[in-house]
């Protein structure tokens, strides 16, 4: 029976291994591209001389694709979608948990099917309207069109924090001659920092990684990375290599964040802050 198990935990890590190998082989292949020089670029064999040309490229602008600045405009509309979604979806996600009422369930799963929500059902209309209102290809523009991607995320894994909490502690804090808004932003919002961090690196997430809002509501002035990336396969002859290199460099600021906040992610993503 021992030997049994230990054949069978064998399969399994090597199952693991296996799975391990496969889901990161894109990864890899992407690093391959990124290193190869033009003239060994369609070869699909491993041994290659290794070249950083490529990220010199993609970075120094000399293809004609201002990288750099569609890198820039990525950070500026996803930490602006973040801070926005923060600053409305928090308080919202505290009053959700703290007060309930007729329709407030069915309040919430409204908002919560802006989520889930195809994103081509509204493109069209928002379209026209960002053309009437002058917000087509606008900083402002798409910091506004990404909360229907990061605000429902923000409310829906807050509000379970703050459900979480004790109301006992913000009472205490009322009799203490605490007003609800310093009980909020004293008391509540510290305890729930875990579940900030981590909800904030998963709406980072998705406003970094999205890429229909960008293509149809920016021209050029506001184009996002995961937009631009694509520039380098125009042409007569698709630049692979530089491509990859410049979906590799798209991919440092999350993973920079990710291991920045480490901690608090991942006490949050695991048990929350204070257990009622």
């Amino acid at each position: 029976m021992t030997y049994r198990k230990r054949v069978v935990g064998w399969l399994a890590d090597a199952a693991l291994v296996l799975y391990f190998a496969f889901s990161l082989f894109p990864v890899a292949w992407m690093v391959v591209l990124s290193l190869k020089p033009p003239d060994q670029l369609f070869s699909t064999y491993f041994s290659f001389t290794p070249t950083l040309g490529s990220y010199r490229t993609v970075l120094g602008d000399s293809e004609g694709i201002p990288f750099v600045r569609f890198f820039v405009n990525s950070l500026v509309v996803s930490v602006g979608a973040v801070a926005l979604s923060l600053v409305v979806g928090l308080p919202a996600a505290y009053a959700s948990a703290r007060w309930r009422f007729r329709g407030s369930e069915n309040l919430m799963f409204t908002l919560l099917s802006f989520r889930f929500a195809p994103e081509l059902t509204v493109i069209i209309p928002l379209f026209v309207l960002y053309q009437k209102l002058g917000l087509f290809d606008t900083y402002v523009g798409m910091v506004w069109v990404l909360q229907l991607v990061t605000l429902p995320l923000v409310v829906w894994i807050m509000r379970s924090y703050f459900a979480d909490l004790t109301p006992e502690l913000e009472q205490a804090a009322l009799l203490d001659g605490y007003s609800r808004r310093q009980a909020f932003f004293k008391v509540a919002l510290p305890l729930v920092k875990p579940g900030i961090a981590a909800v904030s690196l998963l709406a980072f997430i998705f406003a970094w990684n999205n890429f229909v809002f960008p293509l149809i509501l920016t021209s050029g002035s506001a184009q996002t990375v995961t937009v631009g990336a694509l520039s380098f396969l125009g042409g007569d002859r698709p630049r692979y290599n530089l491509t990859a290199a410049a979906a590799l460099v798209s991919v440092v600021p999350p993973l920079l964040l990710a291991l920045t906040i480490q901690r608090y992610l991942v006490r949050g993503l695991s048990f929350g802050a204070v257990k009622s």
